[in-house]
């Protein structure tokens, strides 16, 4: 860690503009958040992957997914919101231009894998509704991780590490009067630590931020929206075939399945509604600097927390172990 930078580094830096203020209010709430996400992911890992691991299969290959999305949703949180908590209280901290990219980098890899992971949860569901006539009476797939899941797994973890190459190539570090100018979804909705973007130009951020928007961001959302739409007709279908054929295996799991989709959904409708929040006011914010702009950075910073803090609620809504626990842990 440095001390602030020279002046002359701000004629540098493309990222010279607003800073977001937030109310005493704002950051208490904040912090309950940023609470309530490290509490509650540490503990659907640990309270799922000791099931994973005392099953002799190996775990179903729905909750390893759930552990991998609850992972990125921890790191997220220990990585980059508890940087932010620290921030509010007034503690400033100044980073060197290394630690400005090698920090960036990782912020943008892990919200990154935190999208992907949310989407190949959702996806995985839809696949699981179709296998109408699986070979074993379990619908959430065989027992024991596939291989193919776990290449899977992997592929996000390591084409999102590429993605965020370019932000650790173009950040660097500013000083106590860095603002930004230009923000990415998956990054940051004000300077942290002194680290601001510096491309080499204003026209080559905003592409990549565009980029960006539309590959990494909007796509992923629009795909949730179908794959939910798809599980949800899917159930419908296997709905009316229970009267005909009462003694299939999906068919008899019909009600329980319905349950856990609605979770699912649920799950999928509230990322939905945070990233998207986030993506209309950072994109405001990047192309249109109107009245509203500092309003909706502070409606951005938010919803980007939301959905790491409120998953594991709505998932132990739908995971029997994970209601058990809660239920035991209250009760004690």
């Amino acid at each position: 860690m440095e001390g602030p930078a020279g002046e002359d580094m701000d004629m540098e830096l493309v990222g010279m503009g607003l800073r977001v203020s937030v109310s005493p209010a704002q950051t208490a709430f904040y912090i309950i958040l940023v609470f309530l996400g490290i509490v509650g992911n540490a503990t659907v890992i640990l309270v799922i992957g000791k099931t994973v691991i005392m099953d002799r299969g190996g775990g179903r290959n729905s909750d390893i997914i759930i552990i991998n999305m609850a992972l990125s949703n921890l790191l997220v949180s220990v990585m980059r919101n508890t940087l932010l908590v620290i921030s509010d209280t007034g503690l400033e901290l100044y980073s060197s231009k290394e630690w400005c990219q090698f920090l960036m980098g990782v912020w943008v890899w892990l919200r990154s894998v935190n999208v992907w992971s949310t989407l190949f949860l959702s996806a995985f569901h839809l696949q699981t509704l179709r296998r109408v006539t699986p070979t074993t009476g379990n619908i959430h797939g065989p027992r024991g991780a596939s291989s193919t899941l776990l290449l899977s797994l992997g592929l996000i973890w390591f084409l999102n590490f590429i993605y965020s190459i370019p932000a650790h190539v173009f950040s660097t570090s500013g000083n106590v009067n860095s603002t930004e100018t230009l923000m990415l979804v998956s990054s940051t909705t004000r300077p942290l630590l002194g680290c601001v973007w510096n491309f080499p130009s204003a026209f080559s951020g905003l592409a990549y931020a565009t980029t960006s928007m539309i590959i990494h961001e909007t796509i992923p959302i629009i795909l949730m929206a179908f794959t939910n739409l798809g599980s949800l007709y899917t159930l419908y279908t296997h709905g009316r075939m229970r009267s005909s054929a009462q003694d299939a295996p999906v068919i008899k799991r019909v009600p329980a399945e319905r349950r856990a989709a609605k979770v699912i959904l649920a799950l999928i409708m509230l990322f939905i509604a945070s990233w998207g929040t986030s993506i209309i006011s950072v994109n405001y914010f990047n192309y249109n600097r109107g009245s509203s702009a500092e309003f909706l950075l502070v409606i951005a910073r938010f919803a980007n927390i939301i959905f790491i803090a409120m998953s594991p609620a709505v998932l132990a809504i739908g995971h029997r172990r994970l209601r058990s626990f809660i239920k035991s842990a209250l009760s004690h």
